[in-house]
C-alpha cells in the first residue's frame, strides 16, 4: 500500500524518534529540507510537520526551528480508552460477544477510509460489549489486513480489538467524529433498543507509523453514554483534547 507523500514524511520523522535517533529537543529537518529530500512542495512538508505538532510529537515556534517535543507531551498525544478497562474500573463485569469476524472485499467507502483500492480484502468484525447484563457498545470495525494480518485468529472475548491492535500496530494518530443518530436495525437487534431511540455514535479512524490501521463505528445507547474530554495546555502549544467515552 503506497503512502501519500506527506504521510511518508510523517513516517520518516516518527521512525527517527521511536528509534532514539532524535530525542527531546533535537531539531528536525526544515520544510525546505524535507521538500527537497522527498521531492514535494514546501506546502506538503509543512502539512506533515504541522500535523505532528498538533499531535504533540513536535514543537513548532514561529521564527524558530522545529524540535522534538518533550516526552510529557508525547505521552498524552493519543489517549483512547479501552472499553473493557472502563467497565472494570467502574467495578462492573465486562464481557463481549463476537457476532461477525470475517474477510470481505472493501466497498468504495471503506476502501477510501483505509487508503486502499475498492475490492481489496479487508477484515471486518462486529462485536457487542456488555456491562453486567446491559449491552453497552456495538463495535463495527474494518481493518487493513496488511497491518494486522492475524486479526481473524484472535479471540475477542478475551482481548478487545483495541488491545490487540495497539500491540501489533501501535497507534500514532486518530481521527474522531461524533454524531447523534436514531437506532438502526442492527443497533436495535444487538443493543436491545426500539426504533427511533437516540444513540451516540463515534466514528474513529486510527493510524500507525505504517499507515491507516482501522476504521470503527462505535455505537452506544444515548441514555447510557456521554462524551467527555480533557484539555492540557503547554506554554507554547495547546494539546488536542483527549477524548473518552464514559458512562
Amino acid at each position: 500500500m503506497a503512502q501519500s507523500k506527506y504521510q511518508q514524511i510523517k513516517t520518516h520523522i516518527l521512525a527517527h524518534i521511536e528509534s532514539g535517533q532524535w530525542s527531546q529537543g533535537d531539531v528536525v529537518p526544515s520544510e525546505n529540507q524535507l521538500a527537497q529530500s522527498f521531492a514535494v512542495s514546501r506546502m506538503t512538508a509543512r502539512r506533515a510537520l504541522q500535523e505532528l505538532a498538533d499531535q504533540g510529537v513536535l514543537q513548532r515556534n514561529q521564527g524558530a526551528a522545529t524540535c522534538v517535543a518533550s516526552l510529557k507531551n508525547q505521552s498524552s498525544m493519543l489517549q483512547i480508552r479501552n472499553i473493557a478497562d472502563e467497565i472494570r474500573e467502574r467495578q462492573h463485569r465486562y464481557r463481549a460477544r463476537v457476532i461477525v469476524l470475517e474477510s470481505q472485499e472493501a466497498d468504495k467507502q471503506i476502501a477510501l477510509r483505509l487508503g486502499l483500492t475498492a475490492g481489496s480484502p479487508v477484515y471486518h468484525s462486529l462485536i457487542c460489549h456488555w456491562q453486567d447484563e446491559v449491552a453497552l457498545q456495538l463495535e463495527q470495525r474494518f481493518i487493513n489486513p496488511l497491518l494486522a494480518p492475524d486479526y481473524l485468529q484472535q479471540d475477542f472475548t478475551r482481548i478487545t480489538p483495541h488491545e490487540y491492535l495497539c500491540s501489533v500496530a501501535p497507534l500514532t494518530e486518530a481521527e474522531h467524529r461524533v454524531e447523534a443518530i436514531l437506532a438502526d436495525a442492527l443497533t436495535q437487534q444487538y443493543l436491545a433498543m426500539q426504533a427511533g431511540e437516540p444513540c451516540l455514535r463515534l466514528q474513529r479512524t486510527t493510524w500507525s507509523r505504517d499507515g491507516i490501521v482501522s476504521h470503527a463505528l462505535l455505537t452506544h445507547p444515548g441514555n447510557k453514554y456521554q462524551l467527555g474530554g480533557h484539555l492540557t495546555f503547554q506554554p507554547s502549544q495547546a494539546q488536542k483534547p483527549a477524548q473518552t467515552l464514559e458512562k
